[in-house]
């Protein structure tokens, strides 16, 4: 009988035409990560860490539109022994690493992201905007707890919108929805969207424009993410304000030209 712990530390068969899908695309949907019973086994415990730690308490129609987008809360791992176990997944940091071209990863931070019933639209946008890195080998793997028809809002990817610069000095907002949404047309960079069963993953570069659609559905769309770092990552000199925020707060200690080895970044697989 395989128990939860050994199928978190068993590798995934990732094939070779899955490795070049992403590195071509910026972006690749995973079948069965996980099994649905692993998957059930951790989303109790990650829903309730997100209701005693969020912190967003506001009507919907009193949200922003970021804030409309998904309840956000980081670093569940800190909070609880069995998320950890989920975070630092052997499992699933193979896969990152694999998909990065790099000998080995370390965690950057884990955050669960729940877009509640009649939940906004994720406005298009790069995660590394926000993020202060040297390089691109970064990357976020993102698991629902749930199956997740197209009426809860997965996340849609601009295949190959890894390679293009224009709109990576925008924070996620109406403002970047806008403007990239127009931009990505332009450029013929094609969207796809589709529909995950529980246990599926996606893996997506920081710099892979994305979105995802509102929650129309009666329940929420639970998600959980762990975001990757190439093991030898070093911090780079913030260009934006959310970049020395992020510096400080989910780097401590390190100062730009360092390897990314926090205390809060442990290396989670190697070669």
């Amino acid at each position: 009988m395989t128990t939860t712990s050994t199928a978190l530390d068993t590798p995934y068969d990732l094939t070779p035409d899955r490795i070049a899908a992403f590195d071509r695309d910026g972006f690749v949907h995973l079948p069965g990560v996980l099994a649905p019973d692993v998957v059930r086994h951790y989303e109790p415990e990650i829903t309730e860490k997100v209701i005693e730690l969020n912190t967003m308490h506001l009507p919907m129609a009193e949200r922003s539109t970021y804030n409309k987008a998904f309840l956000q809360v980081g670093n569940l791992w800190k909070h609880s022994e069995l998320v950890r176990e989920l975070v630092f997944s052997r499992r699933l940091a193979e896969i990152a690493a694999a998909l990065l071209g790099v000998e080995g990863v370390r965690l950057y931070h884990d955050q669960a992201l729940y877009k509640e019933p009649g939940g906004g639209i994720t406005p298009w946008h790069a995660d590394q905007y926000y993020w202060p890195f040297a390089s691109d080998r970064c990357c976020t793997i993102w698991l629902p707890l749930q199956d997740t028809p197209l009426e809860m809002g997965p996340l849609s990817f601009a295949a190959g919108s890894h390679r293009f610069e224009h709109g990576r000095d925008l924070p996620i907002s109406d403002e970047s929805e806008a403007a990239l949404q127009v931009a990505l047309a332009e450029q013929g960079l094609p969207v796809f969207n589709e529909p995950f069963a529980l246990g599926d993953a996606s893996c997506h570069l920081g710099w892979t424009f994305h979105h995802a659609g509102p929650n129309v559905a009666a329940d929420p769309r639970r998600v959980m993410t762990v975001i990757y770092i190439d093991a030898d990552m070093v911090a780079a000199e913030p260009v934006n304000d959310h970049q020395a925020g992020n510096l400080a707060a989910t780097l401590p200690g390190i100062e730009p030209g360092e390897v990314a080895a926090s205390p809060l970044n442990p290396v989670l697989y190697r070669r």
